[in-house]
Order: structure tokens, then sequence, then C-alpha cells
């Protein structure tokens, strides 16, 4: 996986991402919309981080997979992925 960021260093911070994006992923693949506050719970990760990880999921090396959005009201919003590109990603 190839993570970028200014405070990003790989040795640190591949293991905590990669399960990150692993748990996210594995989740949303479903196919069902939930809020951030949703996929937290049931990650046990934080919200900023599943935010993190569903653009990353939209990127080329991590699948490119569309992450569609609803606003679910009060500037509350819900994500599900849809769908894939052809392709599949290697871990």
């Amino acid at each position: 996986m190839r993570f970028d960021g200014a405070d990003y260093v790989p040795p640190r911070d591949d293991p905590r991402l990669t399960s990150q994006f692993l748990r996210v992923r594995s989740l949303m693949l479903d196919g069902r919309w939930r809020t951030l506050h949703e996929i937290a719970e049931l990650c046990g990760d934080p919200e900023a981080s599943i935010s993190a990880q569903l653009r990353h999921l939209r990127k080329p090396h991590f699948g490119m997979f569309t992450v569609e959005k609803e606003y679910r009201g009060s500037g509350l919003y819900a994500y599900r992925v849809a769908n894939r590109m052809p392709y599949q990603l290697s871990l």
C-alpha cells in the first residue's frame, strides 16, 4: 500500500493505516449505506481515519472503488462503496 501525507512515516504508520484500510474496505464492500459514526463503531477506528480511508478507496492504487455520498440532513452524510473497477487490488 502507498499512503502519503506531511506527517507520514512508513515504518511507524504503514501497519496502522493498512489495517484500518482493510477493515473499512471489508466492511463497506457489502454496499450498505453508513455514516462515518456507524463505520467507526463497527471498525473501532476514529471517524477522521474512516473518512481518510474512504478517500483512499477512490484512488487507483487502492482499487479505484466508487464511493457514493448521500446527504442525510443537518450536515450528516452516509457513504457506500457502490462498485469497483474490473481489475483486482492485490495486497
